[in-house]
């Protein structure tokens, strides 16, 4: 059997940047950053003072009150996003909901849950946790509420593999379409990180930035004088389809999703292998499952986080796996904008591909403006 095509129909997302799609795409394009001082919390005692978060969000204009108080932040963002991509698609759901399942991943869970949870049990002891606290932390609950509480009763994945989790989420939503199990996946990944123990614990890696006088310039992919990423949080959710479905109810077509690959390079916790063997194979195994050729590729959204190590690593896998046509196609990290998403990362970064698609549109990567040696390829330099 000939696995079908399988399109994008509807996109959702919150990001540092704007409270949906559309708006977070015109201040990417703008050259805006997401970037500030954390208001979440006192920041005041930290290394780093500042973080990306999404602004001004209120769960209630997605989620009834009562639910919305069981989930934790991440998963309310992951709802949020959900429900606008079904609503950018034009989507009735309850049509047959056995063939919509969702893929939603989250690299860290409910990590203000699990704060919470454990500042209850020092305090107050055992009995006064919320009986709620386990449910709240779970990884794969933002998919389990997405599918509560849109009625998408078709299998609720959730990948969680840190930086790659979202992107994992949509190649898998991918498989599960083309094995037949879907006509629709709700694919993408939510994080909402910003908090103590995790600005915290990033601090203590030494992996973010510590440029707490410019926040807006901390994080700055591929540019020679980048010190770390800046801890960022969000989420958005693509409306997948197979060709056929989305033709028979009339859908407009935002892009195909033509190909996926995955690879791990076996080498550590969290840094690189630095010849870029493991990132250059997924890229080559994406190409292959596409029928696509260095040839067809117009653009790379890079994952640069803005690290030293990593940054100069994923450049060199790109060579490798795009040979010279590497150095002929602009590529962007639009981390420099919205920080490091973690699990949402990849998601957001795919709802960006779709709109640079839509738009013929380049984004830039900000902050970048002293070329690295280690980082020669065709940088999109602020704008």
């Amino acid at each position: 059997m000939t696995a079908p095509r399988v399109v994008v129909t509807g996109i959702g997302a919150l990001t540092p940047l704007g409270n949906d799609a559309a708006s977070s795409w015109t201040a990417l394009v703008a050259g805006k950053s997401g970037a500030g001082p954390v208001t979440a919390f006192d920041a005041s005692p930290y290394l780093t003072k500042f973080a990306c978060e999404v602004k001004d969000f209120d769960p209630e204009q997605w989620i009834e009150r009562r639910v919305a108080r069981r989930m934790d932040r991440y998963a309310q963002l992951a709802v949020a996003a959900g429900r606008m991509a079904v609503e950018d698609a034009g989507l009735d759901i309850s049509a047959n909901p056995t063939r919509v399942g969702v893929s939603l991943a989250s690299g860290i869970g409910g990590i203000r849950s699990f704060q919470e949870g454990y500042g209850t049990l020092l305090t107050r002891g055992p009995e006064r946790m919320n009986p709620l606290t386990i449910p709240t932390i779970l990884p794969n609950m933002g998919a389990g509420w997405l599918s509560i509480e849109l009625g998408a009763r078709g299998p609720a994945l959730s990948e969680c593999t840190a930086c790659a989790a979202s992107t994992m989420s949509i190649g898998v939503a991918l498989d599960t379409m083309r094995a037949g199990r879907c006509d629709v996946m709700l694919a993408g990944g939510a994080e909402a990180a910003v908090t103590e123990l995790a600005l915290g614990g990033f601090a203590a890696t030494r992996a973010i930035s510590r440029r707490n006088d410019d926040p807006e310039g901390a994080s700055r992919p591929f540019d020679a004088t980048r010190d770390g990423f800046v801890v960022g949080e969000g989420a958005a959710v693509m409306v997948l389809e197979t060709e056929q479905h989305a033709q028979a109810r009339g859908a407009r077509v935002l892009a195909e999703l033509a190909g996926y690959g995955a690879s791990a390079d076996a080498h550590h916790m969290t840094e690189p292998e630095p010849s870029g063997a493991g990132q250059s194979a997924a890229i080559l195994s994406a190409l292959e499952d596409s029928g696509a050729t260095p040839a067809d590729v117009d653009y790379v959204n890079a994952h640069a986080t803005s690290t030293p190590v990593g940054d100069a690593a994923e450049t060199t896998a790109i060579k490798i796996a795009l040979g010279d046509r590497a150095f002929q196609i602009p590529v962007s990290s639009t981390k420099g904008a919205t920080g490091h998403c973690f699990g949402a990362a990849g998601s957001i970064e795919a709802v960006f591909c779709v709109q640079a698609l839509a738009d013929q549109v380049v984004p830039p990567t900000i902050n970048y403006h002293h070329p690295d040696p280690a980082c020669d390829l065709d940088i999109v330099p602020n704008e």
